[in-house]
């Protein structure tokens, strides 16, 4: 038997509680392949691509829910809620846990973590540490950085939800560093993401969502890449529709 695996195999929805096909979010192509189908995931970094509205935070939400994380982000440790938005996918969904895996977990959801912040310094714990970081005090990126440098610091399940939006090129590249050193120790990644940059770490799976559902792809084929080279090459192709 083998105990060497990620903390998380697979995915699928149950079917013995079904959801309604004609109702969102199931009328996301992406979501109704992944009822139909399952999802397996690398065990070691999976990155979802696409447009808005295609789903890819929608499932990164759900699986970081059913695997027990807070889903506005943190851990299994410490859950809060400003106001509830999950949709009804997080209950259906049922994951394959490897087996020995760590049950350590972290979501870090990008339009959410300024909620996560205020619930963390209003903790009341006498043993918290009084050197612990103040998330609020930081720039945007900074937090972002501190949170990657002192909570992705051991194996687990790791989330993110387009971490790129608070970080800057070289932030960035800095986020692909924290992510290989979760990898060297064993950790799992799950990602959704609009940056070439971030998609572009050697290694990682990487599953564009849109339209057509979830497909399996490299870096140079990404939609999302032909279009940042071809706007960066020739931006008033791109402008002089949105301009006029």
């Amino acid at each position: 038997m083998d105990f060497d695996q990620p903390p998380v195999v697979s995915v699928t929805v149950d079917r013995e509680h079904p959801l309604d096909p004609e109702e969102w979010p199931m009328t996301i192509p992406a979501v109704a392949q992944l009822a139909g189908e399952g999802l397996k995931l690398s065990p070691f970094v999976t990155f979802l691509v696409g447009e808005n509205g295609s789903g890819k935070s929608t499932i990164v939400e759900a699986v970081a829910a059913a695997y027990g994380l807070s889903p506005e982000g943190g851990s299994a440790q410490g859950h809060h809620s400003t106001r509830a938005t999950e949709s009804p996918l997080t209950r259906s969904l049922r994951l394959q846990r490897g087996l020995g895996a760590s049950r350590w977990g972290f979501f870090l959801r990008a339009e959410t973590m300024h909620g996560w912040y205020t619930f963390e310094e209003q903790q009341v714990n006498p043993f918290r540490d009084r050197t612990a970081p103040l998330f609020h005090e930081m720039s945007h990126g900074e937090s972002f950085l501190e949170v990657l440098r002192t909570r992705f610091d051991s194996p687990g399940f790791y989330c993110l939800d387009e971490p790129e939006a608070a970080l800057s090129f070289s932030s960035t590249l800095a986020l692909i560093g924290a992510l290989g050193r979760v990898v060297e120790s064993g950790g799992q990644v799950l990602c959704a993401t609009h940056s070439p940059v971030l998609a572009a770490m050697p290694g990682a799976t990487i599953l564009e969502v849109g339209d057509w559902g979830i497909r399996r792809t490299t870096w140079a084929e990404l939609e999302l890449v032909y279009h940042w080279k071809a706007y960066l090459d020739a931006p008033g192709r791109y402008l002089r529709h949105v301009l006029d």
